[in-house]
C-alpha cells in the first residue's frame, strides 16, 4: 500500500496571509479571496460595486467576501487578508 498522497489546492484555500490596515480612502492591496478575525468586531467592508456593508465579527471567523476595502470608520477588531 502506498503512503504517496497528492492534494490540489483549490481556488478558495489561501495561498499568503497579510494583516489588514483599515483606510477609509484606499483600496487594499490586493482583493482577498476572505477575510479571518484574529479579535472580535465590527468590520466594514467596500465591495467593488462600491457598497459599504458592515458585519459583527467573532474570533475565528471567516467572512468569504471579496472586499476592495475595510474601511477604517467603524471597524474595530483585528483582521487578516487571505489571498
Amino acid at each position: 500500500m502506498s503512503n504517496n498522497m497528492s492534494f490540489t489546492r483549490g481556488p478558495w484555500q489561501p495561498t499568503k496571509h497579510t494583516a489588514i490596515v483599515p483606510n477609509n480612502s484606499t483600496n487594499l492591496p490586493t482583493v482577498p479571496k476572505a477575510i479571518y478575525c484574529q479579535a472580535a468586531g465590527n468590520i466594514v467592508v467596500r465591495d467593488k460595486s462600491g457598497t459599504d456593508l458592515t458585519y459583527a465579527m467573532t474570533t475565528g471567523q471567516v467572512l468569504h467576501v471579496r472586499a476592495v476595502r475595510v474601511l477604517a470608520t467603524g471597524t474595530t477588531g483585528t483582521y487578516y487578508a487571505w489571498n
